[in-house]
């Protein structure tokens, strides 16, 4: 795909990678809606930097992604402002630090709010976005996973599980949206200076970094290019790649 003069979504944007990923796309030329939870003066923020330093157009949105009617509500928005929509990218997550043998606290609320975040929000988002890029016969979905879903590892196993159904969402939609629309997936291991890696104890921060092969994070940016390389594809789809410093091979 033609990236100089695209409209792209990405939740989460004024994240630590959701901020990395929209530069970089803009970098290429493409129009960003960047779309946050809460932090609307971070989000308004990016978008300042994008348009001052790119020649392309970005704006803010609010959305609930617990929210159906939000997130389609959303959609409309982005494609009345900016008059198309030819990427998606799923970054916004929740999660919470719980470790996985403490069952008591793993609670059905928890649970229910991670999955609604991490894995619902994403499937109802692409279901939204599905019809818009189906119409004009090209379109990109890249879904932030994490290696979390590919191993009993991570925050919690809410989040684990979470992060695996979305690698399998990937695949699915890729089966379910094709020729029109190819879906791929990153999965980053340990990134630092993210809302993520905040809500880790220390202790797992240290744990990841010096358990993998490089003996450090995975880089953000590193992170950001593979979007851009997942946007660009003509022949990829329903695939994962992980970027996490040698940590875990699949």
């Amino acid at each position: 795909m033609e990236l100089n003069g695209a409209v792209a979504l990405v939740t989460g944007g004024n994240g630590g990678l959701g901020q990395r990923i929209c530069h970089a796309l803009a970098k290429q030329g493409a129009h960003i809606a960047v779309m946050y939870a809460q932090s609307r003066d971070q989000a308004e923020e990016v978008v300042r930097d994008i348009t001052s330093q790119y020649q392309v157009h970005a704006a803010a949105f609010a959305c609930d992604l617990t929210d159906g009617a939000a997130i389609t509500a959303l959609v409309g928005a982005v494609t009345a402002r900016f008059g198309r929509l030819d990427i998606l990218v799923n970054d916004a997550a929740f999660n919470k630090a719980v470790p996985f043998p403490d069952l008591d606290n793993l609670t059905p609320e928890l649970w229910e709010k991670i999955m609604a975040v991490n894995l619902t929000g994403p499937m109802l988002l692409t279901k939204a976005v599905a019809p818009v890029m189906k119409a004009q016969g090209a379109g990109r979905i890249v879904n932030i996973a994490s290696v979390a879903g590919l191993g009993p590892t991570g925050s919690s196993i809410a989040y684990a599980v979470s992060k695996a159904g979305l690698i399998h969402l990937t695949r699915c939609m890729a089966v379910a949206l094709a020729p029109e629309t190819l879906v791929n997936c990153v999965a980053p291991g340990l990134l630092e200076g993210t809302r993520a890696t905040a809500n880790l104890r220390p202790e797992q921060v240290e744990r990841s970094a010096a358990g993998s092969l490089l003996r450090m994070a995975a880089d953000k940016d590193d992170c950001a290019d593979m979007v851009v390389t997942m946007c660009r594809t003509g022949t990829m789809t329903g695939q994962t790649v992980v970027i996490d410093s040698g940590r875990f091979f699949h």
